[in-house]
């Protein structure tokens, strides 16, 4: 299994060690789902004006958030399928907000690297299916993200 992950800071406030720790975290997380794909996923860290019109141009709804993820795995109502010859899984986009992430971490009374390595599990979870719709998919989501980050060692 290789998990390519490609990182775009256009906020310039995660440092590099803060970036190779989450992408440890994510292989971590792909090997605890038994993740046996060759497979790529890009985070994208933004502040809080972006990540607004993102979450109002593809949700709907005109507020920040703290994570969006894009699953391109997924079709969307009346999209097609398409039958392409990949070497890797294109699993797709996971967008934080810095800004919201560093007030998290604040008020859960623990560091930025350990809320921006939440904020990525979740985003990865939601990539590979995952969902927080029901009371028990959150306790089957919000669990193995406490394991994946307890597993790493990433705890509060």
């Amino acid at each position: 299994m290789t998990l390519s992950i490609d990182i775009h800071d256009e906020t310039n406030e995660v440092t590099s060690e803060d970036k190779k720790v989450l992408m440890a975290l994510l292989q971590e997380a792909a090997r605890s789902e038994s993740f046996v794909d060759d497979a790529e996923v890009s985070i994208t860290f933004v502040d809080i004006e972006t990540i607004q019109q993102i979450n109002k141009q593809y949700r709907g709804k005109d507020k920040p958030t703290d994570v969006i993820s894009f699953a391109l795995e997924e079709l969307g109502e009346g999209e097609v399928e398409l039958d392409l010859i990949q070497s890797q899984r294109v699993l797709g986009d996971i967008i934080i907000s810095v800004p919201i992430a560093e007030q998290q971490a604040k008020e859960y009374g623990h560091s930025f690297l350990r809320e921006l390595g939440f904020l990525t599990v979740h985003g990865f979870l939601h990539l590979l299916g995952y969902d927080h719709m029901t009371e028990e998919d959150e306790k089957v989501m919000f669990k193995k993200q406490a394991d994946i980050l307890l597993g790493y060692g990433l705890t509060r």
